[in-house]
């Protein structure tokens, strides 16, 4: 299959000022409070001028090379092969700090957790140990040629059947373009058997379209399309399969990838929200003026912007609904937590109750999360004034971020599976998408 031609071709942005410090020598990070920390300290790094390269739909290298450099990339990884060792809801924090400065950045991290995780959930144990390893002492970057709207790629065998051939095309390929490893999914030929591998991003076979153009927002993940042409894998990466190529189900517990990204995406939500509220807060302490008409009855003119009771007013309410967001998906990670993180002998326990009550929850999380963000990043205009608007303050791209991103399957959908939970006690029934 030819790969289509190019319509596209990433603008070279004018040379950044943003230096991004060496980390060697510097200990390596053990704690969650460590994590975090460096994750804000990426955060400003980020910020600094997103709104740059997002104008000029900048491929992230050296972004992705910051995470790396950072030990963010591998702080899910074991600590035995030079990890953070943190566990999955973890990282789901530490993408909503990054998203808070860039919210293309924040994504392409979530997505390489979530993908990092593959082998976790649908592999055998030897193949869990093996992808940790690679990825963990390589620092290797996830991206992922999954998505499910598109034809499954085509599977054939060869090598007297040694060899998996991957074929096809996927419209989108989020991070794939600036990844080491790519995560493949599609259909054995004259089966029903689905089969998840993890292959080289970087090779003949795989060809990037460089066509994510004429986008809103999340500009920066390069989630362009993908085609792959015999695209080869050894039979004994096919995750979750043994020698025989049997595979190995664990129940529920094998779906739960599904969920779990669609708390990357709440996360993702919150994070940008967080960015956008706090920047507007430090630009209207700084550059927002009080209004000086007010009318007779009202004649006193604040000597501050900060001062003014409509501007406290909004200020108000979106942070106490950030906060309140942020301990709902608190919690939710915590149920995925409890999930996902069962030791590998007990993961075929995981009932289909379970799994389903997870994703009701993540359900509700990514609906308010949705509500939430959209209402902050178009809010925050109110009460910074119409001078925020200009591209130099460095705005809009939270709410075309979060605008972008949270049309990727419908919320309507995701309500009315919460709506039907709390009607008749329905759980949702594991898809492509819950």
């Amino acid at each position: 299959m030819a790969a289509p031609a190019s319509s596209f071709e990433a603008v070279k942005a004018p040379e950044s000022n943003v230096q991004y410090p060496s980390y060697d020598g510097k200990p390596a990070l053990q704690t969650e409070a460590e994590f975090l920390q460096r994750a804000r300290e990426v955060a400003e790094l980020l910020a600094v001028d997103v709104a740059d390269r997002d104008l000029h739909n900048v491929i992230p290298y050296d972004q992705v090379a910051l995470l790396k450099a950072s030990g963010l990339v591998t702080a899910l990884g074991p600590t035995k092969y030079g990890g953070g060792g943190q566990p999955f809801h973890v990282g789901l924090k530490i993408q909503r700090e990054v998203s808070a400065g860039d919210g293309s950045i924040g994504q392409l991290l979530g997505y390489h957790y979530l993908w990092s995780y593959t082998a976790q959930i649908v592999g055998t144990p030897a193949q869990i140990d093996a992808e940790a390893k690679r990825y963990t002492e390589g620092a290797l970057f996830h991206g992922g040629a999954v998505n499910p709207r598109d034809a499954d790629l085509a599977i054939t065998e060869a090598d007297g059947g040694a060899t998996l051939v991957f074929n096809g095309r996927k419209a989108f390929s989020t991070g794939s373009k600036v990844s080491d490893l790519t995560v493949l999914e599609g259909v054995l030929a004259g089966t029903e058997t689905h089969v998840f591998a993890i292959a080289d991003s970087h090779q003949a076979g795989i060809q990037y379209g460089d066509d994510w153009n004429n986008v809103l927002g999340m500009r920066g993940t390069q989630s362009g399309s993908i085609t792959l042409t015999d695209v080869r894998v050894p039979w004994s990466a096919a995750l979750g399969f043994t020698p025989a190529k049997a595979f190995t189900p664990l129940g529920a517990y094998n779906t739960t990838l599904l969920p779990a990204i669609q708390l990357v995406f709440a996360n993702i939500y919150l994070g940008v929200a967080q960015g956008a509220l706090a920047k507007a807060a430090a630009y209207t302490a700084r550059a927002t003026r009080p209004w000086p008409h007010t009318g007779a009855a009202h004649a006193h003119t604040q000597a501050k912007a900060t001062d003014e009771f409509y501007i406290q007013d909004v200020y108000g309410a979106l942070q106490a609904r950030v906060w309140g967001l942020e301990a709902q998906l608190d919690a939710v990670g915590e149920l995925l937590r409890a999930v996902l993180d069962r030791p590998v002998g007990e993961r075929g326990g995981v009932t289909g109750a379970e799994r389903g009550l997870l994703a009701v929850r993540v359900a509700a999380g990514k609906v308010q999360a949705i509500d939430v963000a959209l209402d902050v990043t178009s809010r925050i205009y109110e009460v910074m004034g119409a001078r925020s608007i200009a591209h130099k303050a460095g705005f809009d791209h939270f709410w075309r971020n979060v605008r972008t991103h949270s049309l990727h399957d419908p919320v309507a959908h995701k309500r009315a599976e919460v709506g039907r939970f709390v009607l008749s006690g329905e759980l949702p029934p594991p898809t492509w998408y819950t």
